[in-house]
């Protein structure tokens, strides 16, 4: 619009007509893919950025195995698939274990899930999960590079592990690393995702 303005005001030759529409297509082209930029910048920064998560199964029964041998098992309860990224602390895995100890979703006698997992004597499984994290962006072949470094994985998965053992009874686990075959009866079905970006 500017430059039909600019146009219809002053008698120009085609050479600075030419110049003119040049420079400011020119100039609208590095301001939008300054925009552009920008936004893949943030948006490549979030996407590093990842957060706990635990997929929480409330379930009947659940074990798991490696190389053929039962390594943990339990009845009613949930069994629990952890994720953790590069950023998470012991603080996050806390708030994390609280909210997870804490849901209320066993049914009353009434039939509504009003009942924790203290209140039904559940126990818990926990399993080591670092494929919450593929990225599926590009090609079919999944990346997982976001995450968490395996040391650090490791070290938090085994604190999760060990602060669930002071509010539950019984805690059963899986193997860090391990090639695991998962069963379970999942009770519902009711599955929750805990990612504690949104607690």
């Amino acid at each position: 619009n500017f430059i039909c303005i600019f146009l219809s005001r002053y008698s120009l030759s085609i050479h600075s007509i030419s110049y003119l529409i040049s420079f400011f297509l020119t100039r609208e082209n590095l301001i939008i893919l300054k925009k552009e930029a920008n936004i893949k910048g943030n948006s490549h920064k979030n996407w590093r950025e990842k957060y706990m998560k635990f997929i929480v199964q409330r379930v009947l029964e659940s074990s798991v195995s490696v190389d053929g041998e039962t390594i943990g098992k339990i009845g009613k309860g949930y069994m629990v698939l952890i994720g953790v990224g590069n950023e998470d602390t012991k603080e996050i895995a806390d708030k994390m274990i609280k909210k997870m100890v804490g849901l209320r979703i066993f049914e009353d006698e009434n039939g509504k899930t009003n009942l924790s997992l203290a209140d039904v004597k559940g126990s818990l499984l926990l399993i080591s999960q670092f494929t919450l994290y593929a990225n599926c962006r590009k090609g079919n072949r999944p990346s997982f590079i976001e995450a968490g470094a395996p040391d650090k994985a490791e070290q938090l998965y085994e604190y999760i592990i060990s602060e669930c053992q002071k509010q539950v009874p019984i805690v059963e686990r899986g193997k860090f690393g391990a090639d695991m075959k998962v069963q379970l009866i999942n009770d519902g079905p009711f599955t929750i995702i805990l990612d504690s970006e949104k607690l």
